[in-house]
């Protein structure tokens, strides 16, 4: 026994929070999952021994959903899982994701939803993650030069062709919700949720509650900002992490984006936790607000950092404490990609 308390669960697709509940829907996990993206790239240097620490800690903590996608390290990111996989295949949910394609060029991001495509990418995800089936496969940026039902059927093929069993979206408004889910069940929507980003609460939100779709909040603390840890990104991080260029960890926008914080930081004293743990909580409630599974994905190397994020699980924050930290994301200065074509909201902004 490891004296770690496990979180409480959720069955993805249903809406449901019972861990007695039936077999129906999609795959119980917990009610945190894990975003192991920041393993392999993007965030500077990482100790892999450290790094397998921190997934044995996240299935002790009962946190198994653990999020992918092929891109993370031009695939060095499942390559990486493949071992943890094997040796705990029937503990964990296990989700990637096609549709953002890179190159040699290391700055070089495009979006392909071809057929083929999609095809190649399955087998390549299969055979680095060393598995027979994909537990939730995600369309991980929607092409719009292949119309998103195409794209599904495609994606329902491989279920029928048991290689995949769920299917899941990222970054795609309400009504590309519903159009999807119309063409074969959903089970969960990935997109940026926290107290920094707010813009899926125009309709993705809300269209996944109304069809019981879970939503699977990616950088929930902000790609770190909300853990407080940051302010002068020159000084504060390592030259080969991206947020050295990223629009609110620059500049002026830096400085303005930790002034935000006074309120978090406030509120997490009051509880004896972290402005993490209060961001983490932060999306738990708020979704509830909407009636809406969530399961956020923050990612970390450390173990330590595993352990307090799964414990803000189990905060509660006051009606005011919530009105306090209402304002935040509207004073939040920069966007969230350099390139905002690769978000949603840069679709529903045009609608």
């Amino acid at each position: 026994m490891s004296g770690i308390e496990k979180i409480a669960t959720v069955r993805l697709g249903t809406g449901g929070t019972s861990q007695a509940e039936g077999s129906g829907g999609g795959p119980l996990v917990g009610v945190q999952g894990f975003g192991a993206m920041g393993i392999s790239e993007f965030y500077g240097d990482t100790d892999e021994a450290a790094a397998r620490d921190t997934l044995d800690a996240a299935l002790e903590a009962g946190v198994t959903l653990i999020d992918t996608a092929d891109i993370y390290g031009r695939g060095a990111n499942e390559e990486f899982l493949a071992p943890f996989v094997a040796e705990h295949r029937d503990e964990i949910t296990l989700a990637t994701k096609f549709g953002i394609v890179r190159t040699d060029d290391p700055t070089y991001r495009g979006i392909s939803n071809d057929p083929a495509y999609i095809r190649s990418c399955v087998e390549g995800s299969l055979r680095r993650l060393g598995v027979d089936v994909i537990d939730l496969y995600y369309m991980h940026r929607r092409d719009p030069a292949v119309p998103l039902a195409e794209t599904v059927g495609v994606m329902a093929e491989l279920v029928k062709e048991g290689k995949v069993k769920h299917l899941g979206l990222s970054e795609v408004t309400g009504p590309e919700l519903r159009e999807a889910h119309a063409v074969h069940p959903i089970a969960a929507l990935q997109s940026e949720w926290s107290l920094f980003s707010r813009d899926v609460e125009r309709s993705a939100v809300g269209a996944a509650a109304e069809l019981g779709v879970a939503f699977v909040p990616y950088s929930p603390l902000g790609r770190g900002f909300l853990t407080g840890a940051f302010a002068d990104a020159a000084k504060d991080l390592s030259s080969n992490d991206f947020r050295q260029a990223h629009p609110r960890f620059s500049g002026e926008n830096a400085q303005r984006n930790a002034d935000l914080l006074k309120p978090v930081r406030e509120v997490a004293e009051a509880h004896g936790a972290t402005p993490a743990q209060i961001a983490l909580a932060w999306v738990q409630q708020r979704a509830a607000v909407h009636g809406l599974t969530v399961v956020p994905i923050p990612g970390t190397r450390k173990r330590t950092r595993l352990l307090e994020n799964a414990a803000a699980t189990r905060i509660t924050l006051s009606e005011q404490e919530l009105a306090e930290l209402e304002p935040i994301a509207a004073q939040v200065a920069g966007d969230r990609y350099a390139d905002m074509s690769f978000a949603s909201a840069s679709r529903e902004i045009q609608a």
